[in-house]
């Protein structure tokens, strides 16, 4: 496989289909119901041109931002995403060392497969935790602290997860964490031996932040349905989030914010910035996409807090049509996974690459020196 040819997202997930037994991709690549919010998602941006500004003197740009208190070199990031080991043995490693080399945010999950400490030792770029508030506030509490101790920059509360979205695909493929070979799934592992082969003989697959506390994940097969559905208190509300934000005392984000209504509390809260986002499609199917919340949003509390756009960005463009509403930053999951499946860190070092390109000449055909360039004056909507 030839990198350099990788041009877009969906290049590399042409790329991450062939690499991974078909469990993981749809893992990847599947979302809740119909998965019409997941289409959704992408096509909202399809909606709104691009009105260009020309003569603006655009030899050097500045595309840097600043979010949750950290200045980084463009305005994407890498979202927090579970099970990074299943798609590529470097897993967080992989995704941490790109974004370092591209100086912007980086997220690990709970979920994750690599632990708060390594990463905090490993990685040294912005550093983001998202907490999944678990039953056992044992755990809970427990990783609030380990993030304190190893300085994690922020942390991001999730908190569109009360119950696990009925992802079908995972439920015809029998995907679960750690996978668990089937009659369905044994071929596709059988069929894609390089990955077989680093998942059997390369360290052990666990999720080192849930299992001092919990075998599920690691050591005991379950869903990600099942996991959010069992594993994770439904009776989370507005005080349990102020308190988490409290024991944090740091940077912290709501992630999985979609309402105007939900954007003020988190205001209200202490919150220093929300994640506009229905997790990829993959929880609530039939709602609203980010980017058609996102200047509602923004009108209501954008003066008081990051705004950051999550969610079905593909390309450069995306990113300066939810600058223009008015987010401090964008991010995403799939635009990185896919590049991870396929070739590990230099897969995601180029497709941060790509965007990075695709940002830096939109912002030249737009006329935009800087991203405080950006409003919303260049923008229609059809």
């Amino acid at each position: 496989m030839n990198i350099d040819q990788c041009f877009n997202v969906e290049q590399f997930r042409r790329y991450a289909k062939k690499r991974l037994p078909g469990p993981v991709f749809h893992y990847i690549d599947g979302a809740a119901d119909d998965e019409v919010t997941y289409r959704r998602n992408t096509s909202a941006y399809d909606t709104c041109d691009l009105v260009p500004n020309v003569l603006a003197g655009v030899e050097k740009i500045d595309m840097s931002t600043t979010v949750l208190g950290k200045k980084i070199d463009m305005p994407l990031f890498l979202a927090p995403t579970a099970l990074q080991r299943l798609f590529h043995f470097r897993g967080e490693y992989a995704v941490g060392g790109a974004a370092q080399k591209y100086n912007t945010w980086f997220g690990i999950s709970s979920l994750a497969t690599a632990s708060i400490e390594d990463i905090a030792g490993a990685i040294s770029t912005p550093k983001m935790f998202q907490l999944y508030y678990h039953k056992d506030k044992g755990l809970t509490y427990g990783m609030i602290e380990r993030c304190q101790a190893a300085k994690f920059d922020a942390m991001a509360l999730t908190v569109d997860t009360i119950v696990g979205g009925k992802r079908e695909r995972d439920l015809v493929t029998g995907f679960t964490s750690p996978p668990r070979l089937t009659p369905k799934s044994a071929l596709s592992f059988a069929t894609h031996p390089y990955w077989t082969l680093n998942y059997l003989f390369r360290e052990k697959f666990e999720l080192p932040n849930l299992s001092r506390h919990v075998k599920e994940g690691s050591d005991v097969s379950i869903s990600i349905g099942d996991y959010f559905s069992s594993m994770l208190d439904q009776s989370m509300d507005w005080k349990a989030a102020e308190d988490v934000r409290k024991r944090w005392g740091g940077q912290f984000c709501l992630k999985g914010i979609m309402s105007v209504e939900d954007a003020r509390r988190a205001v209200d809260i202490g919150a220093t910035a929300i994640m506009v986002s229905n997790h990829g499609g993959r929880q609530l199917d039939g709602s609203r996409a980010p980017f058609d919340q996102l200047a509602e949003i923004v009108d209501a509390v954008g003066d008081r807090v990051d705004v950051i756009c999550d969610g079905g960005i593909k390309r450069g463009t995306h990113v300066l049509k939810a600058l223009s509403l008015g987010a401090k930053a964008c991010s995403g999951g799939r635009l990185y996974l896919y590049a991870l499946a396929a070739a590990g860190q230099a897969g995601v070092e180029k497709t941060l690459a790509n965007f990075r390109e695709e940002i830096e000449r939109g912002m030249k055909l737009m006329g935009a020196r800087s991203v405080a360039d950006l409003g919303r004056a260049n923008l229609r909507f059809r």
